[in-house]
């Protein structure tokens, strides 16, 4: 079950970032172009937000139940503190995704009381955020705790 949960959050990574780039960017473009907010910029943030919860599902459940990892991290908390590769999964990587989906989901909610005026703003700010705490959250190749860019079965 691990490793069909691992490839899957893997992959669903990428769907996170592409949605995330997207709504960025589009709404980037859409303050420069004074354009009016349509119902694709609507569904763009909410397939980023949708795809974000996904993805920390499938987290939390290799967070909580699969993960050897974060097992082996539990089992001596203090001595996974002290190294690097244990505390970005018991830590930083979590931290960073929760922190995350926060600020997706507060922007999401923010953006329905938000004119259309400002909307693009909002967007710019919220998901760009949470697309920057997904990006500095993930083991790059090349960090200490690196993983693949695309796992496979």
């Amino acid at each position: 079950m691990y490793n069909a949960l691992i490839v899957l959050h893997s992959w669903v990574r990428w769907l996170v970032l592409l949605a995330g780039f997207a709504v960025v960017l589009r709404s980037a473009m859409g303050l420069g172009g004074r354009k009016r907010w349509g119902v694709a910029d609507g569904r763009g943030v909410a397939l980023f937000v949708r795809s974000l919860d996904v993805e920390v599902l499938l987290g939390l459940l290799l967070y909580g139940i699969f993960s050897p990892f974060v097992k082996l991290a539990f089992s001596d908390v203090a001595g996974a503190m002290r190294d690097p590769d244990l505390r970005f999964w018991l830590v930083e990587h979590f931290s960073g995704m929760v922190v995350a989906v926060g600020l997706a989901h507060y922007g999401q909610i923010k953006l329905r009381r938000t004119p259309d005026a400002g909307k693009y703003r909002t967007t710019v700010i919220f998901m760009g955020i949470a697309l920057a705490a997904v990006l500095l959250s993930i083991p790059w190749p090349g960090m200490p705790s690196a993983r693949p860019l695309f796992r496979m079965f």
